[in-house]
């Protein structure tokens, strides 16, 4: 039987972790009014009703306090973009899901995450934890990529890089004009290069042949198939990752 000591450390371990998320959820709130610059150790304590010592009980100062949400904010994003994708069945679904949950978190969420990352900074923790999620994305769909469609790894990255590489552009774009229409054309438009690029990857896949495709005749391919994608500004967007694509295999 558990000891009542261990019992109260545990209870009080507990405690402090509710603590700590309380006060990062009245830095949201601050966050989410829009005036991330309100931000600060005597704000958070104000709108969570308790004192200066006990928010930097757990937080040193106000990046520190910034970073934390960040991270936790960024992390159920992540969470939730991963199970999306899960749940989808086909890769083409998968690969929509992510562009669909991307649209729609910039959409709702866009302009906290916009204020955390100008406030807090992109430090070096931030980028390391950044960079493996991004890592674990291709990681996944390269895995994908070869599991279902039967292509080696030297064709399955670069594609993976390219579809996944246009996601943040597709952002920047519906951040220019962000409507519902336009996010609707822009998720059509990548889903266009994404089907048209993986059914091409299927059709090669089935030809046998005594070496795989080379990459730059996929990224001509690739090139021709983005002329019909639309809208004109992720045609001229894409087609810079084609360039490099084939800059990258000369």
């Amino acid at each position: 039987m558990r000891s009542d000591r261990g019992a109260m450390a545990e209870s009080g371990r507990l405690a402090r972790a509710d603590r700590r998320e309380e006060l990062l959820d009245a830095a949201l709130e601050l966050v989410a009014g829009g005036d991330v610059e309100s931000v600060s150790v005597d704000a958070v304590a104000d709108r969570a009703g308790v004192s200066r010592s006990l928010v930097y009980k757990h937080f040193a100062n106000r990046t520190d306090i910034l970073t934390a949400l960040y991270e936790r904010e960024s992390s159920r994003l992540h969470d939730k973009l991963a199970a999306d994708v899960t749940a989808a069945r086909s890769l083409e679904d998968k690969y929509r899901a992510l562009c669909h949950g991307s649209l729609t978190a910039a959409k709702e969420r866009g302009q906290i995450f916009d204020g955390l990352r100008s406030a807090a900074g992109m430090n070096r923790q931030l980028r390391k934890v950044q960079r493996e999620r991004d890592r674990q994305t291709s990681a996944t769909y390269v895995h994908l990529a070869q599991r279902d469609i039967g292509v080696p790894p030297e064709v399955a990255e670069p594609v993976t890089a390219l579809l996944l590489g246009a996601i943040n552009p597709m952002l920047n774009l519906w951040h220019a004009r962000p409507t519902e229409g336009y996010a609707a054309e822009l998720e059509d438009a990548y889903m266009c290069l994404v089907i048209g690029t993986l059914a091409e990857l299927r059709n090669r896949s089935t030809h046998t042949a005594p070496e795989p495709s080379r990459e730059d005749d996929l990224a001509q391919w690739i090139n021709e198939r983005i002329d019909q994608a639309g809208p004109d500004q992720l045609r001229r967007i894409t087609r810079t990752f084609v360039q490099a694509l084939q800059q990258e295999g000369s």
